[in-house]
């Protein structure tokens, strides 16, 4: 039976985050870079991204400095991170829901899917500023958190709706991931719950343009 994930208790980051300068092998140094993530996303929506700092971060966090810089080299690298436990929950929030939802029924599947995303939004520290990618200008000429989490929804909708994952589908997603992410970021600055009716044209944009290769 499948339970979602409490968006108040993040747990353990997964080995697998690849902006560790070093991953935790104890458990307790597991938890140690949990409490400091759940540190650095509290002090994002107290203080912003500018304010941030690895020291705030410590003493929130209860640790001592060398602590934080045990697995991050600077801030950029600690949001980094967090970006990527925020995709790895939303995933595991999705995986949750897609169980209850008939494997031909993709509508009810996109809906899920833009459902757990407005709910982080709302609800889990440090999302609305860092969802999946830095709220900063990146260094890389490109941004490439949206073709991130392009990849991984294209891969779950694939895996449920019985069908291989191809490139028209990965193309189609990541064209409603940029298109959600700019009209959401609208609702959003218009209203901190999100502005009801923006979020409702987001709903039958990426439907009707999901439908050319769902259908």
């Amino acid at each position: 039976m499948n339970t979602r994930p409490d968006p108040r208790h993040h747990g353990a980051v997964p080995h697998a985050n690849t902006n560790l300068r070093r991953a935790p092998v104890q458990q307790r140094s597991a938890d140690r870079l949990a409490r400091i993530l759940d540190a650095c996303a509290a002090l994002l929506d107290e203080t912003g991204y500018e304010q941030l700092s690895t020291r705030a971060v410590a003493d929130r966090a209860g640790v001592p400095i060398g602590s934080v810089y045990r697995f991050f080299s600077n801030k950029r690298g600690l949001v980094d991170a967090l970006a990527e436990r925020n995709l790895d929950l939303y995933a595991e929030r999705i995986v949750a829901r897609l169980a209850d939802i008939p494997t031909e029924d993709w509508r009810s599947a996109i809906d899920a899917v833009l459902d757990e995303y407005l709910a982080m939004k709302r609800s889990v520290p440090g999302f609305a500023l860092v969802d999946f990618g830095p709220p900063a200008p990146a260094g890389d000429p490109l941004d490439e958190s949206n073709r991130k989490v392009a990849g991984r929804l294209a891969s779950l909708l694939s895996g449920h709706l019985g069908r291989d994952p191809d490139t028209d589908l990965l193309r189609t997603v990541l064209v409603c991931v940029e298109a959600a992410d700019a009209v959401l970021q609208l609702a959003f600055h218009a209203d901190p719950s999100g502005d009801p009716a923006l979020i409702g044209e987001t709903r039958v944009l990426i439907q009707a343009y999901l439908a050319r290769v769902l259908e």
